[in-house]
């Protein structure tokens, strides 16, 4: 695929494919910063807000996989294209939208045109350069682009949301968008759809995006219809029904979106419940101290930005390679571990804070807390879920623990946010001070964060197999290029 491509040009498609990723990856963080902006301007109630993040991962997750697949049957560069103009109008969709119910559309329009994007981005990088040193380049800048685009979300989020209005923090990706599409037209080479490695799976896509979907809107309006009202248990039981229609699918077809045999092996199914788990507590943590900080300190969006700055500057150190390094002197078990069992006492930090908070005394900690537990557990989860597959299937594992990371920040933020409100209305119907009522339903939604992310430790210390030393250093050296 390198074939015409002069040295400047690929290193040049590079950054144009890194620019398209990071528009992705600030879209993960730059949205929390202005939720509360969201919510205020458009009358979304706390729980509904949910779908505003939900969205938008539920569709990412749902069609990771298949957005994998659909490149090696038309192209990889066709669908990039594909993906980042998905994306970009969406931007537009959403940056224009007066309503929720076009908010929330359109954010799920951006999830599907960000996993086509990040599905097939890997695939590009990986033709473009294909001698090992400078593979091992490309992949270290690609990484650094994953990890530090947190960072520059929460800050470009606070100054946009602050400066003009939450509106921009979608329209930012319109001049973006345009950009990349044009570099990738003039830079990246057509190349050959490998049509016959791949075969679609839609029927898998949507049994296993519609159940989840159904799920949290049944959570999210238990607590007005009633956690045991028939609306709501036959929400749930229809979504139990698609899940286990999913999973026939996935035992019958000849090239399942999610290869239930993965699931036998104890690394990688360990790793795939420790995700669920993990990424419940992590969003969930976005979610929530994003509102806490806005709505009980009354910070200013461009300070709920700056707060946030120390968790991801920490998160991107370590994606720098660090994590790996770690992972080569220790195995993959112990900083897994202790980063869950890190982030666990960073939740209950959060689950103290009081309503006059203090930002070095209260909250501070908990964010450097959290910014090295994920920066700790991120790299080993994703290597233990490779660690017991064939060479040719470690992709394939790798988008599998990522779907599950999407899919359980998804329910874990429609679980802790409903669990936060109905403690609030509580607290508020039994006569409690408004800012007190809505401190003690945030308390509740982080303690019950800590203890998925101590089930998550308890679960990689029983069950996660530390590699032998040669096997695991080779693992880690990958990923440390990564």
């Amino acid at each position: 695929m390198t074939h015409g491509l002069d040295e400047r040009k690929r290193w040049l498609a590079l950054i144009v494919l890194c620019l398209g990723v990071l528009m992705i990856v600030l879209d993960t963080t730059i949205v929390n910063v202005a939720l509360p902006s969201i919510r205020a301007d458009l009358g979304f109630t706390e729980t509904s807000l949910v779908w505003v993040v939900n969205a938008y991962m539920l569709t990412f997750g749902g069609f990771l996989l298949l957005g994998g697949r659909l490149g090696d049957l038309f192209g990889h560069r066709r669908l990039f294209l594909l993906g980042i103009t998905l994306f970009t109008l969406a931007s537009a969709a959403c940056g224009l939208a007066n309503s929720q119910g076009l908010l929330v559309t359109a954010r799920a329009v951006q999830g599907l045109g960000g996993a086509v994007v990040s599905a097939v981005s890997l695939s590009l990088i990986m033709n473009l350069f294909t001698s090992p040193a400078d593979r091992a380049k490309a992949m270290g800048i690609y990484g650094f682009v994953g990890g530090g685009g947190g960072s520059i979300g929460v800050l470009l989020g606070g100054l946009l949301t602050s400066a003009l209005s939450w509106h921009w923090i979608f329209l930012v990706n319109l001049p973006i968008g345009v950009a990349v599409y044009a570099g990738c037209v003039a830079l990246l080479p057509a190349g050959k759809p490998l049509a016959g490695r791949a075969r679609l799976d839609v029927a898998g896509a949507i049994t296993v995006t519609a159940p989840l979907m159904l799920a949290v809107y049944a959570i999210v309006h238990a607590n007005e219809a009633g956690w045991t009202s028939a609306q709501t248990l036959a929400q749930l039981g229809i979504a139990i029904a698609l899940m286990i229609a999913f999973l026939i699918i996935e035992s019958r077809v000849s090239h399942p979106l999610m290869p239930l045999h993965m699931f036998a092996l104890r690394n990688v199914a360990t790793a795939n419940v420790v995700g669920v788990l993990w990424a419940a507590a992590l969003f969930a943590w976005f979610f929530i101290s994003a509102l806490y900080m806005q709505r009980v300190l009354n910070y200013s969006a461009m300070q709920v930005g700056l707060a946030f700055l120390p968790a991801n500057i920490i998160m991107a150190v370590f994606s720098l390679g660090l994590s790996a390094r770690l992972v080569m002197r220790f195995g993959i078990r112990a900083p897994l571990s202790l980063g869950l069992l890190v982030a666990a006492v960073g939740l209950v930090l959060f689950a103290h804070a009081p309503a006059g908070a203090s930002f070095v005394a209260d909250v501070l900690p908990g964010m450097v807390l959290l910014g090295l537990g994920a920066g700790l557990a991120f790299n080993p989860v994703l290597l233990a879920a490779m660690s017991d597959v064939a060479p040719d299937e470690s992709g394939l594992a790798s988008g599998v623990v990522n779907t599950s990371f999407m899919m359980g920040g998804a329910l874990g933020v429609a679980i802790l946010a409903s669990l936060a409100a109905a403690r609030t209305d509580r607290l508020a119907a039994a006569g409690a001070d408004a800012v007190i009522a809505l401190n003690s339903g945030y308390h509740l939604a982080f303690l019950v964060g800590a203890i998925a992310a101590v089930m998550a430790c308890a679960l990689a210390v029983a069950f996660v197999r530390t590699r032998p030393h040669g096997q695991a250093q080779g693992e880690a050296s990958s990923a440390a290029s990564i």
